[in-house]
């Protein structure tokens, strides 16, 4: 039988390079999170998700964010 844990709340959000050149600049989209994630203050980030689509352009990627405001 599965073990049943304790929920706990969790925010987040997704973010990714513009789409076009550059999309698929790894580098500069983490950049743009670790921006993203110092303009919310306090929080504790819990994990972050790195995902690709392909498209026509090639690869663009995005990272979504879990998290917690520390007073949560």
């Amino acid at each position: 039988m599965p073990q049943k844990t304790e929920s706990f709340p969790s925010r987040h959000f997704s973010q990714s390079n513009p789409e076009g050149p550059g999309q698929d600049d790894v580098p500069a989209l983490l950049r743009r999170v670790a921006d993203s994630i110092e303009a919310l203050g306090q929080v504790w980030v819990q994990d972050l998700v790195l995902h690709n689509e392909v498209t026509a352009d090639g690869d663009w990627y995005s990272v979504t964010v879990y998290f917690r405001e520390e007073s949560e």
